[in-house]
C-alpha cells in the first residue's frame, strides 16, 4: 500500500468522524427547542431542592423559584447535613412564605449517594398533605430560574406526554477551565444523541437529561423507583431518565437557555472533579471510552493537526518551487482536510450564539476536547485503582471496589 492510498484512507476516516457529529448536531439543533408558553389552568408543582452547604446559593435560588408565575407551588428544601448557614437561611424565608418548607437531615444510609438520598426523601416529604402536587421538580440550589421557567416546562411535559422532562440551563463560565470544558456539554449532547429515536421510543440507551433541572410526573416517579433505583450513582442526569425508560415511560429534553442559568463550579479544581466524579457512568465507561476517544480525537482534534501539516507542506513547496506529481489527489486531500476542519468547528460556533457560550471556547475546541478526554481517562484510572470519589465533603467508594455509598 503506497503513501497516497494511506493518506486517502486517513483523510476519509477523519472526514467521516467529523461530518457525522456535525450533521447530527445541526439536525438536533432544530429539534432541541425552547418549551412552549404556558396556557390553561396553573398546574401544581412541588419544587424539591437538596442543599448541602449551599448558604451562598439557597437564598437566591428560593427567591427565583418563589417569583414563578402560572403555577401552584410548594417548595421543599432538604438540609443535607450542612455545616454552614443553609438551614437558617431557608428557615428565615419559610417564616415569611408558607410555600417553603425545610426538611431536617438524617444520617446517610450505606449504599446511597448523598444527592440521590436527599431527592428520594424530598419526594417522600412532598407526598404528605391532603393534595400532593402531581409534578415533582428536582432542582439544584445553584440554578436561577426565570419566572416563566416552571410553567413552560410543565406545559412542555403535558403537551409532549413524556413522564420526565429535563433542560440544560445557560452556563455561566468565569474561570478558564469552566469556559474551556463546560460548553462541551451541548456539543456531546447534540452531536451524539439520536434525538428522534429518543422521542419515539423508550429505549434506555438514548436516555438524556440534566440533573440540575428534572421535572417528573409523581405517578411515573413512584412506578419507576425514582432515585431509589439509582441510589448508588452520582449521575442522576443520565441514569434517572434511564430508570424511567426501563419502566416503560418516555423522557424528553428542552432548551431552557433563556429560562434558567447556572454556574456549576467556581474553581478549576471543582470543574475537574465535578466532571470526573460521574464520568465512568458516561463517556468514561470501560466499554465506551476507547471507541469514543478514537472518534473524538480523529474527528475533533486530528483535522487541525492535519490542516497545520498541509499549510506547512504547501509553504515548503512554494518556497522550493516544486510541482506535485499528483495535483488532483493533493487537491482532494487538502479539500477533505479543510472540510473536516469546518465540520469540527461548526457545531461549536453555532452553539456560541444559540447557547450564549464564549467564542474563545469554540475557537479552542481541539484543546478543550483533549482536556475533556484527559478528564475521562483520569476518572477511569481512578476507578481502576479503587480510589474513593470525593464530593460535597463526602467520600464515596469506587465502583470498581464492589462497594457503594459513603466511606
Amino acid at each position: 500500500m503506497n503513501v497516497a492510498v494511506i493518506l486517502c484512507w486517513v483523510v476519509g476516516v477523519m472526514l467521516l468522524c467529523s461530518v457525522l457529529p456535525c450533521v447530527l448536531f445541526m439536525w438536533n439543533l432544530r429539534r432541541y427547542a425552547a418549551p412552549p408558553p404556558a396556557r390553561g389552568e396553573p398546574v401544581s408543582v412541588a419544587v424539591l431542592i437538596p442543599a448541602r452547604n449551599e448558604a451562598a446559593n439557597i437564598g437566591d435560588a428560593l427567591r427565583c423559584v418563589l417569583a414563578s408565575g402560572d403555577v401552584q407551588l410548594e417548595v421543599i428544601v432538604l438540609d443535607d447535613g450542612s455545616t454552614d448557614d443553609t438551614a437558617e437561611i431557608v428557615a428565615s424565608i419559610a417564616e415569611h412564605d408558607d410555600r417553603v418548607r425545610l426538611v431536617a437531615p438524617v444520617t446517610l444510609p450505606a449504599g446511597w449517594n448523598g444527592k440521590q438520598h436527599a431527592c428520594w426523601r424530598l419526594a417522600e416529604a412532598s407526598a404528605t398533605g391532603p393534595n400532593p402536587a402531581s409534578l415533582l421538580l428536582f432542582l439544584d440550589a445553584d440554578v436561577r430560574l426565570a419566572p416563566a421557567a416552571i410553567a413552560r416546562m410543565a406545559a412542555f411535559q403535558q403537551r409532549g406526554g413524556a413522564a420526565l422532562v429535563s433542560g440544560f440551563p445557560r452556563l455561566v463560565t468565569v474561570g478558564w477551565l469552566e469556559w474551556m470544558l463546560l460548553p462541551m456539554i451541548h456539543f456531546v449532547l447534540l452531536g451524539f444523541l439520536p434525538m428522534g429515536r429518543m422521542r419515539e421510543t423508550t429505549d434506555p440507551s438514548v436516555a438524556a437529561g440534566c440533573g440540575q433541572f428534572m421535572l417528573a410526573s409523581r405517578d411515573a416517579y413512584v412506578a419507576s423507583g425514582g432515585h431509589a433505583a439509582i441510589r448508588a450513582t452520582m449521575h442522576d442526569g443520565l441514569l434517572l431518565p434511564r430508570a424511567f425508560r426501563r419502566a416503560g415511560f418516555r423522557t424528553d429534553i428542552a432548551d431552557i437557555t433563556g429560562l434558567a442559568s447556572v454556574r456549576m463550579y467556581d474553581s478549576a479544581a471543582k470543574v475537574w472533579q465535578g466532571l470526573a466524579k460521574n464520568a465512568t457512568e458516561g463517556i468514561a465507561a470501560p466499554t465506551r471510552i476507547v471507541p469514543l476517544t478514537l472518534l473524538l480525537l480523529i474527528g475533533q482534534v486530528l483535522p487541525v493537526v492535519a490542516a497545520t501539516c498541509c499549510v506547512a507542506l504547501m509553504t515548503s513547496v512554494a518556497i522550493m518551487g516544486a510541482v506535485y506529481d499528483f495535483p488532483t489527489l493533493m487537491a482532494w486531500l487538502y479539500g477533505g482536510v479543510a472540510l473536516a476542519v469546518v465540520c469540527s468547528f461548526l457545531p461549536r460556533l453555532l452553539a456560541v450564539r444559540r447557547f450564549r457560550q464564549p467564542l474563545r471556547s469554540a475557537l479552542l475546541h481541539p484543546l478543550g476536547m483533549l482536556l475533556l478526554l484527559c478528564v475521562q481517562w483520569y476518572a477511569l484510572a481512578r476507578q481502576g485503582l479503587g480510589r474513593p470519589v470525593g464530593w460535597r465533603q463526602r467520600a464515596y467508594a469506587s465502583a470498581s471496589s464492589g462497594e457503594v455509598g459513603p466511606v
